[in-house]
């Protein structure tokens, strides 16, 4: 990922440096249980603990030779041990150091996108509970539909973060698989107990039979849950920036002072985060696409992943990191224009609550198909005259004579339509990731 949508600590993770630093980690915890085991001989762990050195300048000088990334990585830590090199990878093969190595890496990576998204979440709460009674539109297809509030679209929002922050704590649960069970899996040189108390050291557990490579179905799963994630952000960003459109004019993600909007018109304020969100989700789409490219190897393995995965794991959590923390400022600052959303509402004339009429008139006539004709006849001729829809109804007899006008008054009231919010944020909010 371009250093533009990459934060610090995502790209300290993806770094060569800590790449490498996780190799001989693995490699060290595999000495340490060889060394238990009665394999290699005392004081091995240790003494390749205390001399042992990585750099990655080193193992790229040693790769231009020898065209292979891990013998040039074992070679430049042998550089710098005694006889206790012998027992370095011992037993393993590539795939056994790189596989469990990469699903150290990602289990950090995704622990601070999962501490980063619980904040999110955070955010939406608090966002849907405080504007739980500001009554806007509700749209459908674009039109005005019916009256809804603020912080019901936000909790609708919130909804889906949830069953995101589930579906992350499920992949990432099944990212933590690691293999120490040689060429094709088959544990010949290393029993599996052996590779088990080795994963063990290193918080992950053994896959449960794995070829020369852990199955990358479970990248697949991962990668297509990071997709998700980055869906419902576009989901809110693009809310936003319809509503952020002049003629709505119900939402602003925050301009900061100093802000330019245009290198020509100095007057815009474009909503160019949520843009930019929307235009990122694409990449993690595309990385999804991929991961599932890389679940059918030939026979036990080949590297046909390998080239693919270097490049969109690392792309996938650290743009998903940063589209991230670029949400939680637009929702920590977003301007909410609460007298747009009144205009808005009124701006039909009370077209919005054709159906509370239609369901009264029902009621009152009980025929609904004449019902429905009289209604949407005054709301026809209210969207092409315009006027008020209200004022429509009460000068026709034929409805007054069925619904009293102090009653038909009553219908036009927006806050009528919340009366079963309460309800719908108590079951919302009463999962574990919606109590405060």
């Amino acid at each position: 990922m371009i250093p533009r949508y990459t934060r610090p600590e995502m790209a300290r993770l993806f770094s060569d440096e800590h790449r490498f630093a996780t190799w001989l980690r693995v490699e060290i915890a595999h000495l340490e249980t060889i060394e238990e085991a009665g394999i290699a001989p005392p004081g091995t762990a240790a003494a390749t603990r205390h001399a042992a050195r990585v750099s990655p300048a080193r193992i790229a000088e040693l790769e231009d030779t020898l065209q292979h990334d891990v013998i040039a990585f074992l070679t430049n830590v042998g550089e710098g041990l005694g006889p206790e090199k012998k027992w370095l990878h011992y037993g393993m093969t590539s795939s056994d150091l790189v596989d469990t190595a990469q699903a150290l890496v990602l289990d950090e990576a995704l622990g601070r996108i999962a501490e980063d998204w619980e904040a999110m979440g955070r955010a939406l709460r608090a966002l849907a509970v405080r504007h739980r009674n500001l009554m806007m539109v509700g749209r459908t297809h674009g039109v005005h539909a019916e009256p809804i509030t603020f912080g019901f679209k936000v909790l609708g929002w919130f909804s889906e973060a949830a069953r995101q922050a589930e579906r992350l704590a499920g992949a990432h649960a099944g990212i933590r698989f690691g293999k120490i069970s040689g060429a094709v899996g088959t544990a010949t040189h290393l029993p599996p107990w052996i590779e088990e108390k080795i994963l063990a050291r290193l918080g992950l557990k053994a896959e449960p039979a794995a070829t020369q490579v852990v199955p990358r179905d479970r990248h697949a799963h991962l990668l297509s849950v990071l997709a998700g994630m980055g869906g419902t952000l576009e989901r809110i960003a693009t809310e936003i920036r319809h509503l952020q459109r002049t003629e709505v004019h119900e939402l602003e993600e925050p301009f900061a002072p100093g802000q330019k909007g245009s290198s020509a018109m100095p007057h815009k304020r474009n909503p160019v985060i949520c843009e930019r969100i929307a235009g990122l989700s694409r990449l993690l789409r595309g990385d999804a696409m991929v991961g599932f490219e890389n679940t059918a190897l030939w026979h036990e393995r080949d590297i046909s992943h390998s080239s693919a995965e270097r490049v969109v794991l690392p792309d996938a959590c650290t743009v998903l990191d940063y589209m991230i923390e670029r949400m939680r400022y637009v929702l920590g600052a977003l301007v909410v224009r609460e007298d747009a959303m009144r205009k808005n509402l009124d701006a039909t004339g009370g077209l919005v609550f054709s159906q509370k009429v239609l369901l009264a008139l029902t009621d009152a006539m009980g025929d609904r198909e004449h019902a429905y004709r009289i209604i949407q006849g005054h709301a026809m001729k209210a969207w092409e005259e315009g006027g008020s829809f209200r004022d429509r109804l009460m000068g026709d007899p034929e409805v007054t004579g069925a619904i009293p006008a102090e009653k038909l008054e009553t219908l036009f009231d927006p806050a009528t339509f919340t009366r079963n919010l309460g309800a719908i944020y108590d079951r919302t909010l009463a999962t574990p990731w919606g109590r405060e």
